[in-house]
């Protein structure tokens, strides 16, 4: 038993197309020779799905993410939204130190950044998005 990773990019009329990890990897990395060009200035929709597998065969689907992509005018990912949304992935952790002087004040400002984060970077599929790619992960019908 081991842990797998499946993406898949929604396209604008629902259907899903499913992007090789490798592929995903290079485009997370920026590497200069990998670009998506039939996505170029677009905000594009995906699923990121870690599975259990068994003998390289899912088994059972674990987590689904639906994020967005940013690609910029050649296809590429935009590095300035991937930085934006690293700052905000670290301002949703929790204060590790509080000012001991003010014990009466909550700070609530990491759960306030984790709703612009969902507002901003999630989105929420229609069952039948839901539907498509299960069937593709365990090959059905």
């Amino acid at each position: 038993m081991g842990i797998g990773l499946r993406i898949f990019l929604v396209n604008d009329d629902d259907t899903i197309k499913r992007l090789a990890l490798r592929r995903f990897d290079r485009l997370l990395k920026h590497n200069p020779d990998e670009c998506l060009p039939q996505y170029a200035g677009k905000r594009v929709r995906y699923a990121f799905v870690i599975l259990e597998i068994d003998n390289r065969k899912p088994i059972e689907i674990l987590r689904i993410q639906y994020s967005f992509l940013l690609f910029d005018s050649e296809g590429r990912l935009e590095p300035s939204e991937q930085e934006k949304w690293k700052r905000l992935s670290l301002d949703m952790l929790p204060p590790m130190f509080l000012d001991k002087h003010s014990q009466q004040v909550i700070d609530a400002r990491h759960k306030f950044v984790k709703k612009r984060y969902d507002n901003e970077y999630r989105w929420t599929p229609i069952p039948e998005i839901e539907t498509a790619i299960v069937r593709s992960i365990f090959k059905t019908k």
